[in-house]
């Protein structure tokens, strides 16, 4: 399987919940959950599709498994990012600290992504 494969279609999911949690917070009138909702959508359908883009433009890369590990690795720290913000936001408890660990795992996402590309580069 390719990252682009991955990173493509989990884009577009993850834009289309995004977009229906928008529609939720109007319907309601309770934008509590803005901030969650903008991770979300910048983290899980902007960079994603990027990262898609990019895996697209470098079929030796996309075929790679650093390059499927990252587009994992980063769609599951935006989950756990965006349910953290959502609770901080939104006053539940314990969001602080599930917000701080999917910050954590997607930074390393990103290095790992960094370190991809530049790797790409030599190559």
């Amino acid at each position: 399987m390719k990252a682009s494969s991955i990173c493509f279609p989990v884009a577009v999911l993850l834009v289309l919940i995004g977009m229906l949690w928008g529609i939720q917070m109007a319907i309601s009138q309770d934008h509590a959950a803005m901030p969650a909702h903008a991770h979300l959508n910048l983290l899980g359908w902007v960079s994603l599709f990027l990262f898609g883009l990019f895996y697209h433009l470098h079929p030796e890369v996309d075929r790679s498994r650093a390059a499927r590990v990252q587009a994992y690795v980063w769609i599951f720290g935006t989950v756990i990012l965006t349910i953290g913000v959502g609770m901080v936001h939104t006053g539940r408890a314990g969001g602080d600290p599930i917000a701080g660990i999917g910050s954590i795992i997607v930074v390393l996402a990103m290095v790992q992504f960094g370190w991809i590309v530049m790797k790409s580069r030599t190559a």
